[in-house]
């Protein structure tokens, strides 16, 4: 691999940056990555002497237990930094923090923090690559290369399909991302939520705005349900979480009236009952689970890409064969 330059440049703080090629160049990064979780020895040297930090100042399960899976099986050497278990505790600055852990050689920082702008912040200040894994409500954008990956992977396209975000658009990060990458991939999107979840000026990104559920079921070719960030909500947004599953929850009933099958995308953590009913998260057109296992083979494409791999060199780098 060479070390220096990174066809995704230094960092990876959102895809409202990427070129639609760059983003491709991620999406068929991942193919070949995909079958080392596969393997019985899941592991390949790929980033073998090569330090990530993951610096998670918020809570968080699925994404950094990704992010852990695809550093061990490129053979990373990692260390998990919690705001709990940090000097940030103590009053420490961001900053210092990460210019700490650079005084003893690492070479990625994965960040999660609750303040929009963090990553960039952080990638202007050190020379360390850095990986956003979500900042404040800004952006997601591994989480939305995971859903891109999984929506072409289940439908052989991205260009020409309709894909509507249902849920919190106003607080999502994920909703963001998923809304550059779709339409610098040439899909049609759309949102729909109730009026007090949307961002005002949702349309100008390019989207459709739909009023009610069934009309964005009827529409679209895959619904990207988003759950009710409850912890991110400081006033009653929504009535009550009945009110919200009975006008906005993805159920049997809304998806059978479409008259045709529809791909179903969660990010997770589920509300079940609140924005998606069980028998659809676990339906036969749910891909929720489809995307967590893509998760990690988008984190090793990025990985991989930002440490200088090269996407015409990734079959080689899954077979070990490190250039």
């Amino acid at each position: 691999m060479n070390p220096t330059v990174s066809p995704l440049g230094k960092d990876l703080v959102g895809l409202e940056e990427l070129t639609a090629d760059q983003i491709r160049s991620i999406l068929d990064t991942a193919e070949p990555f995909k079958e080392i979780s596969e393997r019985r020895i899941k592991k390949v040297p790929v980033l073998r002497g090569k330090t990530i930090v993951n610096l998670f100042m918020e809570p968080s399960t699925r994404t950094r237990i990704s992010f852990e899976f695809a550093e061990k099986r490129l053979s990373a050497d990692t260390v998990n930094i919690a705001a709990t278990g940090s000097s940030v505790v103590k009053g420490e600055t961001l900053v210092d923090t990460a210019r700490n852990l650079e005084a003893m050689r690492i070479d990625m920082v994965v960040i999660r923090h609750g303040s929009s702008g963090a990553a960039r912040f952080l990638a202007e200040r050190i020379p360390s690559n850095v990986v956003n894994a979500g900042d404040g409500a800004h952006e997601h954008p591994t989480q939305a290369l995971l859903d891109l990956l999984t929506i072409r992977d289940q439908l052989g396209k991205l260009s020409g399909l309709k894909v509507c975000i249902v849920g919190d658009i106003l607080h999502s990060r994920v909703a963001r991302s998923n809304i550059f990458g779709l339409l610098k991939l040439g899909a049609e999107v759309a949102v729909c939520g109730p009026m007090t979840l949307l961002p005002a000026g949702i349309d100008a990104l390019g989207v459709r705005v739909f009023r009610r559920v069934e009309e964005a079921i009827e529409w679209a070719d895959a619904l990207n349900v988003l759950r009710l960030q409850l912890e991110r909500m400081s006033a009653g947004f929504v009535p009550s979480l009945r009110e919200y599953n009975r006008f906005y929850g993805i159920s049997s009933p809304r998806l059978e009236a479409a008259g045709r099958e529809l791909l179903i995308l969660h990010p997770g953590p589920m509300n079940r009952g609140v924005e998606i009913d069980s028998d659809v998260a676990d339906g036969p057109h749910s891909v929720i689970l489809r995307q967590v296992t893509n998760g990690v083979a988008i984190r090793m494409a990025v990985l991989y890409l930002l440490a200088g791999g090269m996407p015409e060199q990734a079959e080689a780098a899954k077979q070990g064969e490190v250039a």
